[in-house]
């Protein structure tokens, strides 16, 4: 129980870092598979190959039946599973806490708002890629189940591979209990399945949302700088007619004299 403490334990510390979807799917994963399969189906396929018998007793006949019947054991199929789907959501796990750890301890050099833009873009499209790695994988094990074993096992299997010497006919332990079994992990990965694409369309949704307010803001404060850009060249041209018609006041007054009489005239009019 120590390995699935450890993996527990890992996935108590990616709750913090993943929204209400992906905690639902954690919740699938800690409860109805790794505590499931950790306590109860342990014992179930503890003794699976020793209760496995056929009605030979010819050497090498009973192994090379169990090996038709189970390629690969249910027990060990789900663990591998579960650390096969457990890894992305792991990877994911330590680049959030290794950024985190750097946003604690900010360089001076760097701008800070820049620096967190990127950090949130890397953790976002992270988070994708560890959503549609998901998806994939439980796709993918679903069919192999369903390849592998089927909706049922079979209480009785027939085997006529080398070395026995007529078609045999062998038991399975525990039948009954295993093909409930099948169709709980069965049922378990469907509703993991749906729920991670679910979460992914939830997710790339909602930081589409919310990059393109990000640039509609963007714009609307481009907008504003541009309508305050051409008031400002507005009020420059205004000031300049201004001080221009100021200016040619002030030359046409400078170019008049007074006249014998008390009237001004024009310079250029008097002559000797």
């Amino acid at each position: 129980m120590c390995d699935w403490d450890f993996i527990g334990g890992f996935f108590k510390d990616l709750q913090t870092e993943s929204p209400m979807l992906g905690r639902f799917w954690l919740v699938l994963m800690l409860v109805f598979r790794i505590v499931i399969l950790g306590t109860v189906a342990s014992d179930m396929f503890e003794d699976e190959q020793e209760e496995f018998t056929c009605n030979t007793l010819q050497p090498g006949c009973k192994q090379v039946c169990y090996d038709l019947a189970f390629p690969i054991s249910q027990y060990r199929f789900w663990v591998f599973h579960i650390v096969l789907i457990a890894t992305p959501s792991l990877l994911y796990l330590v680049y959030a806490t290794h950024q985190h750890n750097k946003s604690a301890n900010p360089s001076p050099s760097k701008k800070r708002s820049s620096r967190e833009n990127r950090e949130e873009k890397a953790l976002r499209t992270l988070y994708i890629i560890t959503l549609i790695s998901r998806i994939v994988a439980e796709i993918g094990f679903l069919f192999v189940q369903w390849y592998l074993y089927g909706f049922k096992v079979e209480a009785q299997f027939p085997c006529d591979r080398f070395p026995c010497p007529y078609t045999v006919d062998c038991f399975t332990s525990r039948p009954a209990e295993k093909t409930v079994f099948l169709l709980f992990y069965f049922a378990v990965g469907v509703i993991s399945a749906f729920s991670s694409v679910v979460e992914l369309l939830y997710s790339s949704g909602k930081w589409f949302c919310s990059n393109q307010k990000k640039l509609d803001l963007y714009d609307q404060c481009d907008c504003e700088n541009l309508h305050n850009l051409k008031q400002e060249e507005t009020e420059e041209k205004a000031k300049e007619s201004v001080t221009s018609t100021s200016s040619r006041k002030a030359s046409n007054t400078g170019n008049r004299t007074k006249s014998p009489r008390g009237k001004y005239v024009s310079g250029s009019r008097l002559t000797v």
